[in-house]
């Protein structure tokens, strides 16, 4: 039986297929995320994995519907599998704000699910590193939010040759709708219709977004020279200088093609692209100060902003890199039970050694001692152990071959000495 179509199975190392996705690559990366977040004083939290279908509706319309895996339960009840954590966060958020401090710093590792045609760089699940703070309206929050998602990135060996953080402004792209609409007194516009096609720009043929931006009262020419001279506005170079004062400075230039489509986007928005453009963003974030008074039906007004960060283009991008580690599986110790007669205390000893922080494995049934050493060199053991009777025990390096006799009690302290 085969797995759906655009989802993974997650395997140890050594791979068995090219087909197949590395659990231990996986976890590498969401260490790396844990880590740089707590580095950044951000606390981790989670949400279910189905949702109200009215949650993603209500940020995102009735058309998010086609994207989803969504049904009606048995309780006759219209859920959906999350396709973003934004909106859980608001609900959470919305809901007992009052119990924590602000500004409120949190994130998260999340699985979620689109139904939507698959290509490179997007399957219909990933996992996403989503970080986020509510109650800060300063863009030193701004500043702080993607200074984190450039150090995690740095944390997996990727440099400013290898990725850029282009950053733009919804309030600048609002204040050039606003001005040509004044000036043209066109009636065709919609603003959501026009961020949409700035947000696909880059990727359609110039003649259809110039047809498109007509119909809306705009001109290409003028959408292409707003883009070009990139002008930051007042917020964008108080973050350009927070980020320069970090050291960050190389990380990160002001590029008006971001707009990020999704509606509630307000503010400062970016995305990271590696420099080569060989693959889609990154990540991608901004602030979103509207959603929790949206989600709350306007019980809670908290000004907020996050990004996302997948799993999928990021290790298309450190494989290209070379900068995944080589994910050798490693045993600390193999504890050998030549004799059956000693099989319980070689138990008590595999158990203590446990305790004492040790990664062991040993045969679970009677096996020849040839067997078993071999065993402990396919799981690439660092050591070996073996009670010789009930009061002694061998410790051997299989590196070195030096070796140790002992009481059991001291075997720990034998594998730091041998």
């Amino acid at each position: 039986m085969d797995r759906l179509p655009g989802f993974r199975d997650f395997y140890p190392e050594p791979l068995p297929h090219s087909d197949v996705w590395s659990a231990d690559a996986r976890q590498y990366i969401f260490d790396k995320w844990r880590a740089a977040a707590r580095r950044y004083g951000f606390r981790e939290y989670d949400g279910p994995p189905l949702e109200p279908l009215e949650l993603f509706t209500t940020k995102s319309g009735e058309e998010i519907v086609g994207q989803l895996y969504n049904f009606t339960d048995k309780g006759r009840r219209e859920i959906a599998l999350r396709p973003e954590m934004t909106p859980t966060l608001a609900r959470m958020v919305a809901a007992h704000e009052r119990n924590y401090k602000k500004p409120i710093k949190w994130f998260a590792i999340p699985q979620l699910f689109r139904y939507e045609r698959q290509q490179k760089g997007r399957l219909r699940e990933h996992f996403q590193f989503n970080a986020d703070i509510f109650g800060e309206s300063d863009v030193a929050a701004d500043a702080e939010l993607i200074a984190l998602l450039i150090d995690t990135l740095r944390s997996f060996g990727l440099t400013s040759k290898d990725f850029v953080i282009r950053l733009s402004s919804r309030n600048a792209w609002q204040s050039f709708y606003n001005d040509t609409l004044q000036k043209t007194a066109h009636k065709g516009a919609n603003e959501y219709e026009f961020f949409q096609i700035i947000d696909k720009l880059e990727r359609t043929d110039p003649s259809e977004a110039e047809k498109k931006l007509s119909a809306l009262g705009f001109a290409l020419a003028d959408v292409n020279a707003f883009i070009t001279a990139g002008k930051p506005t007042a917020e964008l170079e108080a973050i350009l200088t927070n980020l320069a004062a970090r050291g960050l400075g190389d990380f990160v230039k002001v590029d008006y093609h971001v707009i990020r489509g999704l509606a509630y986007y307000t503010g400062v928005v970016f995305e990271a692209f590696d420099v080569k453009g060989e693959f889609r963003a990154i990540a991608g974030g901004g602030r979103y100060d509207n959603l929790v008074k949206l989600i709350s039906a306007g019980k809670v007004n908290l000004p907020a902003l996050g990004f996302g960060f997948g799993d999928v283009v990021l290790l298309e991008l450190l494989k290209a890199r070379d900068l995944l580690p080589k994910f050798d599986a490693k045993l600390d110790v193999f504890v050998l039970i030549e004799d059956e007669n000693l099989r319980a205390p070689s138990l008590n000893l595999v158990h203590n050694l446990r305790e004492a922080g040790h990664t062991v494995d040993y045969s679970l049934t009677p096996a020849r001692p040839d067997k078993q050493f071999k065993r402990a060199q396919e799981l690439n053991a660092s050591f070996t152990v073996k009670l010789e009777n009930a009061s002694t025990v061998r410790v051997k390096n299989l590196v070195t071959r030096a070796e140790k006799t002992g009481s059991p009690d001291e075997a720990p302290r034998l594998l730091t000495d041998c």
